[in-house]
């Protein structure tokens, strides 16, 4: 009896083993490829201790952190990971990994999306940095994260790139492994990477740009002491951007199903609604929306151009309030054709007020996807 209990205990060992080892390696095949930290020169140090790390300071003598007082104080950076495509790679160059940056460069990862009007005012700032400063050793990469399936298509962002005349490496990100490394969730936003490998500045959204490009210059000129390069040019750029709105304004509204399910409630007419995007099938079809702000844009597209009345409480637009996507015809009817899938800027008012903006398509087939609000 005794030579039986200790058998069974030993094959129950071994079956709890083998269960264990078997769920263990389901869960990581569920996870997929993770993108891997950055390798850094130096280990960081760990410790045991319960008590909070107050933020490590340079030795005496020293001017910058040492490798290991930075891994007590920052995160290190993920590597690019599941990239489908990749636009403005120097020459000779058919990818782009930030292993082969670190210790050569200060890299600056970009997420955004080219629909976003975020990103889009974001972008004026960024450009000037990668201009002013790519001769110092910045290196900026956009990640490309689409926001919908129209922003898959490399066609459309490299559109996008030319129309906002970037001049940095862009890569697609369109199952957002690296958007998902990153632990991000925000368009735009911005990861320093210092010549390390560790992220040294972390900005979301808008504004603040004097406060990246500080912390550029700094890391810039850590990366000067280290390898002997030159001086890192001083000031702030000062792009001709569009300011974000300093008050509240209407949220962003989205269309389709997955997103917003109450819709209906702006539109008249027959429509279909999808999950990213509302279609109209009549002459006629109306969105309707009360609204508080100074800019209004919609994200839209059409599969052949689409004309679309533009109204502002009921009257057709003025020139002095129509932005660049309105055509205000010989009867003063103002319009905007939708065609390929973007932001279309409709009205900029001279401050924050509150309309009703109504859209009048001229023919089926208009695909409304998102207001945004300036």
């Amino acid at each position: 009896m005794k030579r039986n209990s200790i058998l069974i205990i030993v094959l129950g060992v071994i079956v709890i083993t083998i269960m264990f080892l078997q769920s263990k390696n389901l869960r990581q095949q569920s996870q997929g490829t993770v993108s891997a930290p950055l390798t850094i020169t130096e280990p960081p140090i760990t410790s045991t201790s319960t008590q909070p790390v107050a933020a490590p300071v340079a030795a005496p003598g020293k001017k910058y952190l040492t490798v290991a007082q930075k891994a007590k104080q920052y995160s290190v950076g993920r590597e690019l990971a599941g990239i489908s495509g990749y636009i403005n790679l120097p020459e000779g160059q058919s990818t782009i990994n930030l292993k082969d940056l670190v210790g050569k460069k200060v890299i600056l990862i970009d997420f955004w999306t080219y629909s976003c009007i975020n990103c889009q005012r974001t972008i004026p700032y960024v450009n000037a940095w990668y201009k002013k400063y790519h001769d110092a050793g910045l290196e900026i990469i956009g990640v490309h994260t689409p926001e919908f399936d129209f922003e898959k298509d490399i066609n459309n962002v490299r559109a996008a790139v030319a129309k906002f005349g970037i001049r940095y490496p862009v890569v697609q990100d369109n199952e957002y492994a690296t958007w998902s490394a990153y632990q991000n969730q925000y368009w735009p936003r911005e990861y320093l990477i210092d010549i390390d490998g560790f992220i040294v500045h972390d900005k979301i959204g808008e504004g603040e740009y004097d406060q990246t490009e500080a912390a550029i210059q700094k890391a810039l000129s850590e990366r000067a002491d280290k390898l002997g390069a030159a001086s890192v040019p001083g000031g702030t750029v000062s792009p001709n951007a569009t300011a974000a709105p300093k008050v509240a304004v209407s949220p962003e509204t989205y269309f389709g199903s997955k997103r917003n399910a109450g819709a209906a409630t702006q539109l008249s007419g027959t429509w279909d609604i999808k999950p990213e995007y509302i279609i109209n099938k009549t002459v006629g079809d109306t969105i309707t929306y009360p609204y508080v702000a100074q800019h209004i844009y919609i994200v839209a597209s059409a599969d052949t151009p689409i004309i679309m009345k533009v109204l502002r409480d009921g009257k057709p637009l003025t020139a002095d309030i129509a932005d660049e996507d309105v055509n205000i015809g010989a009867d003063g009817m103002s319009t905007v054709t939708i065609k390929e899938a973007r932001l279309y800027r409709l009205i900029k008012e001279s401050s924050v007020s509150q309309h009703s903006l109504e859209l009048i398509p001229q023919s089926p087939g208009l695909q409304a996807f998102t207001f945004t609000f300036g």
